[in-house]
């Protein structure tokens, strides 16, 4: 079962599509998203943020990515440029989420979504433009992470003296 982030993410990837093509406002989209199956399992906070977000700011952002790209952004297809607006989005406005997770969840919708190797592409755009509006987060020291729940943790890597 994929969270209520991911849900949302997979509903404002269909709505930019949708925008791509018929112009729609950020309102009507977002009624029409409504309408789908599956609507109810987004978190719908997050889904309108992003969606307005991306929105409102595609020519800024479109103009931070393009350089990044080893193509015109008329040559991208809608479904990576849908997915790297809400990358970019993302790693410009929410701080709080880990420029990882981002990337990841990017990679993850060009995977299901997307051309077949077009994951591959989405991530090495994603990871330059991470380098310049993430740059002290990717600089930092990463944090060890917590096992998760019912997880051992992993054994130390140290060598012994003997």
């Amino acid at each position: 079962m994929r969270s209520a982030r991911r849900r949302s993410r997979e509903f404002a990837l269909q709505g930019l599509y949708q925008w791509q093509f018929t112009g729609d406002t950020a309102a009507q989209v977002l009624k029409n998203l409504a309408e789908m199956d599956g609507f109810g399992e987004a978190d719908h906070g997050f889904l309108e943020a992003e969606l307005r977000g991306a929105i409102a700011e595609a020519p800024a952002l479109t103009r931070q990515l393009e350089p990044l790209a080893d193509r015109k952004w008329a040559e991208v297809s809608p479904v990576e440029r849908s997915i790297l607006l809400i990358g970019a989005w993302e790693l410009v406005h929410k701080q709080e989420i880990p420029y990882r997770v981002t990337i990841n969840e990017a990679i993850e919708l060009g995977k299901r979504f997307g051309a077949t190797d077009g994951h591959k592409w989405v991530n090495g755009v994603l990871d330059r433009l991470a380098a310049t509006v993430r740059a002290s987060e990717i600089a930092a020291p990463r944090e060890p992470r917590a096992p998760r729940q019912g997880q051992r943790p992993k054994p130390s890597r140290k060598k012994v003296a003997r």
